[in-house]
């Protein structure tokens, strides 16, 4: 399944204030809250709706609700900067947190914090804000998929083709919903032209 990127005159505006270098905390942080709002209503497509009759003050008619439970996962630390936008669009739901580090020398992916939900039967959202070689992203899907998660659905603002590649590779039922995908990684595994430490800048570490 291809990747998504949000195709708006306001993400594009959001996106280039949060790239700028000289971006402060404080707008950093609205910024980020604005954009993840924008990703979560374009993610919601994925939902399922039923119909519904309904009383209005003029007439009975049909409408459409949606028919989801909802589970957002955050990966820590910096997939914390998004959860709250998730929650103004979906105040119900149950929030897991799984905490995923690389090892230096291998480059491989591991968690170190796993506290998860009921998942079988609801709609996870996996949010990291970038999406840089897929081994946190790829490692976090495998760890819900295995604890029970049937329909997933990964959520980043930023993501390099590298890592695009690497988990349609690998879970290739995973809808993957951006706000850009840019050139490449650098040697260093950074996003380019990216806007560097995504969780640095928001927690100011």
């Amino acid at each position: 399944m291809a990747a998504t990127c949000i195709d708006h005159p306001l993400v594009a505006d959001f996106l280039g204030r949060l790239r700028e270098s000289k971006t402060g905390q404080a707008e950093y942080r609205s910024l980020c809250d604005r954009i993840s709002l924008a990703l979560a209503i374009e993610a919601s497509r994925i939902l399922p709706k039923v119909p519904v009759e309904v009383e209005t003050p003029m007439e009975r008619t049909e409408v459409e609700r949606m028919d989801a439970q909802v589970v957002v996962v955050p990966i820590l630390r910096a997939g914390l900067g998004m959860l709250s936008s998730f929650l103004q669009l979906f105040p119900e739901a149950s929030v897991g947190y799984i905490g995923v580090e690389r090892d230096a020398a291998t480059a491989q992916a591991s968690e170190y914090y796993c506290k998860l939900p009921k998942l079988q039967g609801s709609y996870t959202f996996v949010i990291d804000p970038m999406l840089a070689t897929g081994g946190s992203a790829c490692r976090a899907l495998e760890v819900l998929s295995d604890r029970g998660a049937e329909h997933l659905i990964l959520v980043s603002i930023l993501a390099a083709p590298e890592g695009v590649r690497e988990v349609e590779s690998r879970y290739p039922g995973v809808p993957i919903i951006a706000a850009s995908i840019d050139r490449e990684l650098d040697a260093s595994r950074y996003i380019r032209p990216g806007l560097g430490d995504f969780g640095d800048r928001l927690f100011g570490t």
